[in-house]
């Protein structure tokens, strides 16, 4: 039965009727691509603009940027900007083609850290996920290596810089391990500590098997975890946490039913 239904799926989709619940991506360039294709649309419609930079030969920057209740409607994206970075070859990239797209993500970040923070406002780093499943690891492994400098600052200020941030992290884990869902840990941990923004990572779906470990999506509208891969939780957002939410992803699965062909 879910072979059949996913084959009528497609069927419709080719035939210009689109399920937006079949999304089965984190990508906003993605939905995009999906909805147009699916409308027959060449150019965005009311409420997306969309741009695209190319850095040099592997790396190209798109932007897509939901402007009203149209463009949430039809790819089901909160307003807000999705900036996706993509590195072609990065299985196999040299240390040079790595400097390169570090530097464009820093930048891209940067310029999202500035719309709603100041230099030296704190910033609370959030590692998603389950560090014992390998697709689901990122968040958690990517704390380990993040410069922590809140208790530094509380306790050893004098062996800092004068303009460094204040920086703190947590891997929460996941409900399944813990009974608890990670909006209601984080809630406690910014009412209690006072970030000024969130800074979310988290590993995310794909349509594309090329995007896998190779694209970078960073997003200032915050995160529904799971809702790339239809296991949707609490939202993480500047609506639940009452501040700013920076969303970090990269992809590390695909569904590998996809429509695309």
């Amino acid at each position: 039965m879910k072979e059949i239904t996913f084959i009528t799926k497609c069927a419709l989709e080719r035939n210009g009727i689109f399920f937006m619940y079949n999304f089965r991506t984190d990508l906003a360039l993605e939905r995009r691509d999906l909805y147009n294709k699916a409308h027959n649309i060449e150019k965005d419609i009311d409420g997306i603009e969309t741009e695209e930079e190319k850095v040099n030969d592997d790396i190209t920057i798109s932007r897509v940027k939901v402007t009203n209740e149209k463009g949430e409607e039809a790819i089901g994206k909160p307003i807000g900007s999705y900036i996706t970075i993509d590195v072609k070859n990065f299985n196999i990239a040299q240390n040079e083609e790595i400097q390169q797209a570090s530097e464009t993500l820093t930048k891209e970040l940067k310029a999202l850290l500035e719309k709603h923070i100041d230099a030296k406002g704190p910033i609370l780093v959030v590692g998603l996920g389950n560090i014992y499943v390998t697709p689901d690891a990122l968040g958690p492994k990517v704390i380990n290596e993040i410069d922590i400098t809140r208790h530094l600052l509380q306790y050893m200020p004098e062996a800092l810089d004068e303009n460094t941030r204040e920086v703190s992290a947590v891997s929460p884990g996941v409900l399944g391990t813990t009974g608890i869902e990670t909006l209601e840990i984080l809630k406690g941990i910014v009412d209690n500590t006072k970030p000024k923004l969130v800074i979310v990572i988290d590993a995310l779906a794909s349509r594309s098997i090329e995007r896998i470990s190779s694209s970078v999506q960073l997003a200032d509208t915050g995160i529904v975890p799971g809702a790339g891969v239809d296991n949707t939780r609490k939202e993480i957002t500047v609506n639940t946490l009452g501040i700013p939410v920076i969303a970090i992803g990269i992809p590390t699965v695909v569904d590998i039913f996809s429509c695309n062909a």
